[in-house]
């Protein structure tokens, strides 16, 4: 079983129906408890999107969980306006979605200024709500997939404003699964020297600090693909810092870099070295 936050139809059962068979859940902190408690062999849970910027919370949450990341996957966000068979954009008043899509199609409220935006807890949930009411004058901004499974007539496609709309999943299983790395299987990318490495860390509050750290990666030619601050929760205006970079942790260039920084560095956590599951 692979746990996601949301409805059947929304962006992360797509994820995760390239894993196996998928199991909503309503919250993330439902999705990491699920892992933790051995409930599901993996989860998937959004990290970043192309527009919208890095998933904080699911950041957050991957250091307050006993997780590790086991792939990576990436799902084109294709926004439709859904609605029942009644209905029309012409005639409708309201729109409902995710607050993030909704702030990725501005340009299309724009242009029909007699919707009305209205925030849902997610797309495809918004498209079981508009089923279930048969109002025609509420429509879903959701995926194509989300129409179909609640019987939705798609009266726009390609809603949002720009069409480079993707997001990031990470693919975590528990930090004691046997077998962590039975995504290679089905992974494009089981040459280990093109996995990346995700890890966080925390710095003293010292000049040059957070340059040392950096140079422990720069001195041996890791390409970083991510660098995030993050607040530390530990201690007001203190930072974490989150970094992405290409090598698995095992490799002696990616091993001998983290301890460097272990030498200085307050704390260093391995989220985990991974592979990409295609589309």
């Amino acid at each position: 079983m692979i746990a996601y936050q949301g409805e059947p139809g929304a962006y992360s059962e797509i994820a995760a129906l390239r894993i196996g068979e998928p199991k909503p859940c309503e919250s993330f902190e439902e999705v990491f408890a699920a892992v933790e408690q051995r409930q599901v062999d993996y989860a998937v849970i959004p990290i970043e999107n192309s527009l919208g910027g890095s998933i904080h919370q699911n950041y957050d949450l991957l250091l307050q969980h006993p997780v590790t990341i086991a792939a990576e996957t990436f799902v084109k966000v294709e926004h439709c306006l859904l609605g029942i068979k009644e209905a029309s954009v012409e005639h409708a008043l309201k729109v409902l979605s995710h607050p993030q899509a909704l702030a990725q199609c501005r340009n299309f409220f724009a242009t029909h200024k007699h919707l009305k935006a209205k925030a849902a807890y997610d797309t495809a949930g918004s498209a079981k709500m508009i089923a279930a009411e048969k109002d025609p004058a509420k429509l879903a901004i959701a995926s194509k997939r989300a129409g179909e499974l609640y019987g939705l007539e798609i009266l726009k496609e390609n809603l949002a404003d720009e069409e480079w709309n993707i997001t990031r999943f990470f693919c975590i299983t528990h930090t004691e699964n046997p077998d962590p790395l039975r995504l290679a299987q089905i992974s494009s990318t089981l040459d280990t020297s093109q996995h990346k490495t995700s890890i966080a860390f925390a710095l003293p509050n010292e000049q040059g600090s957070l340059f040392k750290a950096l140079a422990t990666f720069a001195m041996r030619t890791i390409d970083l693909t991510k660098i995030e601050s993050r607040p530390f929760r530990k201690k007001a205006f203190d930072y974490l810092f989150y970094v992405d970079f290409i090598g698995h942790q095992e490799d002696p260039n990616i091993h001998n870099a983290l301890n460097h920084l272990r030498e200085f560095a307050t704390m260093v956590n391995v989220l985990g070295s991974y592979g990409v599951i295609p589309a």
